[in-house]
């Protein structure tokens, strides 16, 4: 079964995209929504992550796989956990993405997504499914978290923190540090603050920056600088690439390696 994997650039989406390969799926397609070219990095979106959407773009050439991409131009109208298709939602995006996606690619039959624990999230990606008549596939849901991030670390996640919000969390101490780093402080933060050692609480955001999937190249982040939003109880930052490059592993073959076209071919504010 072919299937297309959402990518935010987190770890929980190439972590979702490393068990579909195991259990015999093939990642025919990448997908990913990212702001307005005029608008903020970081999006007030319950659905996805835009923190880092400047890398993703990179994700085709790391893979040898086509990505797609379209602007978000809805919002969190339906903020209530039921949902029906709304005009001027956000998860509309996501709809009109994986209708052209599938549209282009008609082998592909299901889509990866990394959720873990949010119901908001999933039911969305479920809807966008099951109106596409294509298979939701989320092997995270539910997965506990402190086992799920271990397993990510040892798959060979190499990701690092691109946003901080939370109590013991610090921009200018954690920014841009590995989550193989910081694992064992973000689990004495979990038995003192309760908080999610995958960051499912909003605590922290990843980049992936490599992955036994990126079989022709790594990401190198070249120079970032840091936003620093502040906050009341915690001081709440991200970092913002400015500059990156691949570098290469293996050349990938000519008929795997994704065309320009395809790589960009969604994205806009058209399907």
């Amino acid at each position: 079964m072919k299937v297309v994997a959402l990518v935010s650039g987190g770890k929980d989406s190439c972590y979702s995209m490393y068990l579909c390969t195991k259990y015999g799926y093939e990642i025919g397609a990448l997908a990913n929504l990212l702001p307005e070219e005029s608008g903020p990095d970081e999006l007030d979106s319950y659905m996805y992550q835009t923190v880092g959407h400047q890398l993703v773009k990179a994700y085709a050439a790391c893979m040898g796989v086509p990505l797609f991409r379209r602007r978000i131009t809805g919002n969190s109208a339906v903020q209530e956990l039921g949902y029906s298709p709304t005009e001027g939602d956000e998860v509309e995006d996501l709809y009109q993405l994986l209708l052209y996606i599938k549209e282009s690619i008609p082998s592909i039959t299901a889509v990866a997504s990394g959720a873990i624990a949010s119901d908001y999230q999933r039911l969305r990606v479920e809807n966008v499914c099951s109106r596409l008549n294509l298979v939701s596939l989320a092997y995270l849901w539910h997965q506990p978290q402190r086992a799920l991030l271990r397993d990510m670390i040892e798959s060979g996640i190499h990701a690092i923190f691109v946003k901080v919000a939370a109590l013991g969390l610090y921009p200018k101490r954690h920014l841009g540090r590995t989550i193989a780093e910081l694992e064992p402080y973000l689990y004495e933060l979990a038995d003192k603050y309760g908080s999610n050692p995958c960051g499912e609480g909003g605590e922290y955001e990843t980049l992936t920056l490599d992955c036994s999937l990126f079989t022709y190249g790594r990401i190198v982040l070249d120079n970032y600088e840091l936003v620093i939003q502040g906050g009341s109880v915690v001081t709440v930052g991200h970092l913002r690439p400015l500059a990156f490059h691949v570098e290469l592993k293996n050349s990938p073959p000519s008929s795997t390696s994704p065309s320009p076209a395809a790589t960009t071919a969604a994205t806009g504010s058209g399907g």
